[in-house]
């Protein structure tokens, strides 16, 4: 069995009993949320962001057993990382720069919602069928054309069309069904050439 696709209580509890492959999948679920809070929120250079990633890594080996309710794994995380880059803010002389970051501007809230939106739908992509996450990845992250999609996978432009089409409706009924706050959004045609 995958733990790719293990739910968060479950590797949780198997990273108490010491389970490594479940230690090594925690991080690698959680790492790019780490590192998107780290960079993105807060905008730390790259060393900052590492030494903050390598730290909440630490502390949640460390204080695992502190965490009350294991489906809060997420949240717990975020919060650390959190408190963490604004250690480092204040401890690389640029404190004046992080009180204004935290008291005057409304964007980190903004940019932690898109981070955690980015989260549930990169969960939900790991739950489609290969051939649709490796499309929507190919066409939405990589910004590449219908042709150079169907030179890739050998398919015809048409065909990428309606792949896209299908596995968009199969990540929204995803994303529906873990994740209330995602409403029922409108089809629209996708069309890039």
């Amino acid at each position: 069995m995958s733990l790719a696709t293990v739910a968060d209580a479950d590797l949780v509890a198997r990273c108490r009993r010491g389970d490594q492959q479940a230690w090594d999948e925690l991080v690698n679920r959680f790492s790019r949320y780490v590192y998107a809070i780290a960079t993105r929120v807060y905008r730390l250079q790259d060393h900052d962001a590492e030494d903050v990633f390598q730290d909440v890594f630490t502390r949640t080996w460390q204080h695992l057993d502190d965490l009350r309710d294991d489906t809060a794994v997420r949240p717990w995380i975020g919060t650390l990382t959190r408190r963490l880059c604004v250690d480092k803010l204040r401890s690389t002389s640029r404190e004046v720069v992080a009180d204004e970051l935290l008291e005057t501007t409304p964007a980190p809230r903004d940019e932690l919602a898109e981070v955690d939106e980015a989260l549930y739908v990169h969960e939900a992509m790991k739950q489609l069928p290969e051939h649709c996450a490796e499309i929507l990845d190919r066409f939405f992250a990589q910004d590449q054309s219908y042709k150079v999609i169907g030179d890739a996978l050998d398919l015809p432009p048409g065909t990428i069309a309606s792949r896209i089409s299908r596995c968009l409706r199969k990540l929204r009924l995803q994303l529906e069904g873990r994740k209330p706050r995602f409403e029922p959004s409108d089809e629209h045609e996708v069309t890039r050439k």
